[in-house]
């Protein structure tokens, strides 16, 4: 498996190393180092790649439950709206899929990357610290801007914001770290998914025990290479995890050096938002929890010795190393000290919301 070291290819440009700041005049010399990079090996790696997004567990619901969440990412292929893709053009960055509950009873919802990671559209308003106000303002700015059609206003009063899942479709970095697995794909293969996405019935099927984020993930890389991802019924007790995901995806392109596997983390935003969890699997949490643990060793310890081994032998999987961390993309002196890009107050009703194109 190969990590990246240097930018990742993104439909011509590049998600660049995070370095540590020495000083404001080494900072420019790497910008300007990066810059050139990001120009030089994106534009010849201009090909297309699917990444498994392996997202950790944050928040009351993540300490119960720690599996995760997971989408995929595409980067040469775009959203024409949350719920219709097509090719992306040069200047884009690609989309995020992932399967949602509840949210305007779609199945599926696909978001572009760059509000996906942080609610916003451009990358000069990637603020490099956030809070919980910030986090809740970007959010609802983008979803008047761009998915009122799918999260409706609850009232007429301006900053009034609905509550729902609708949250995890955009800032996903500032409440977690992101794990990455992409492999290539091909413009044809872009296109069949694209195709079959579009004719689909988009229908909400969502079922933790089935239907969940890890099996949506699951379905749509096989569509790109039949088979690369499955369950793992004896470790996540027929769950399918995005642990179990990142686990299996790893093991194809083992087995077929044809079709490298780079890994990346995105980081979760410095700030005051609490930092999330570490993600495990299902019989990984039961054996690494203390308060899962205990209450069966004092039941069972055969079956706590034999859940041990059996993880030992078939349920280990360790993320990428922390320190590679990328960023998209390079984030500059000037937006690090513009922070009223960010925290600027939302416009009055007055001034009108952004018009919002039917869904397709």
């Amino acid at each position: 498996m190969r990590v990246i070291q240097l930018p990742i290819s993104v439909s011509g440009r590049g998600l660049p190393v995070r370095a540590k700041n020495t000083g404001t005049f080494s900072l420019r010399i790497l910008q300007v180092v990066m810059a050139i990079l990001v120009l030089t090996i994106g534009a010849r790696r201009a090909q297309a790649d699917a990444a498994l997004l392996m997202e950790e567990p944050y928040g009351e619901f993540g300490r119960f439950n720690p599996t995760g969440h997971s989408a995929v990412y595409l980067n040469h292929v775009c959203a024409e709206s949350p719920v219709k893709l097509r090719a992306c053009r040069p200047d884009e960055y690609g989309v995020v899929i992932s399967r949602y509950h509840r949210i305007d009873g779609f199945d599926w919802i696909a978001i572009p990357l760059v509000p996906y990671l942080y609610a916003v559209d451009q990358v000069r308003e990637i603020p490099l610290k956030a809070d919980a106000e910030l986090e809740s303002r970007l959010r609802d700015e983008y979803r008047r801007k761009q998915l009122l059609q799918i999260v409706p206003n609850i009232s007429e009063k301006w900053g009034d914001i609905p509550n729902g899942d609708w949250i995890q479709l955009v800032g996903a970095s500032y409440d977690r770290r992101i794990y990455g697995f992409q492999i290539k794909t091909t413009a044809q293969q872009d296109r069949h998914l694209i195709a079959l996405f579009d004719k689909r019935r988009n229908l909400g099927r969502f079922n933790l025990f089935f239907h969940n984020c890890a099996d949506f993930s699951r379905d749509l890389l096989n569509e790109y290479y039949p088979h690369a991802v499955h369950r793992n019924v004896l470790v996540d007790f027929g769950l399918t995890t995005p642990k179990q995901d990142a686990r299996s995806l790893t093991k194809y392109a083992k087995k077929h050096p044809e079709l490298p596997l780079s890994t990346f983390v995105v980081p979760q935003v410095p700030g005051s938002i609490p930092r999330s969890k570490p993600i495990d699997g299902v019989l990984e949490s039961l054996v690494k929890s203390k308060k899962y643990a205990a209450p069966l060793v004092l039941l069972s310890p055969e079956l706590v010795a034999g859940m041990v081994t059996m993880y030992l032998i078939d349920g280990r999987f360790q993320p990428p190393a922390r320190d590679q961390e990328v960023t998209l993309p390079l984030q500059t002196e000037t937006a690090a000290m513009m922070p009223d890009t960010t925290r600027r107050v939302l416009p009055k009703p007055s001034e009108g919301d952004a018009t919002v194109s039917p869904l397709r």
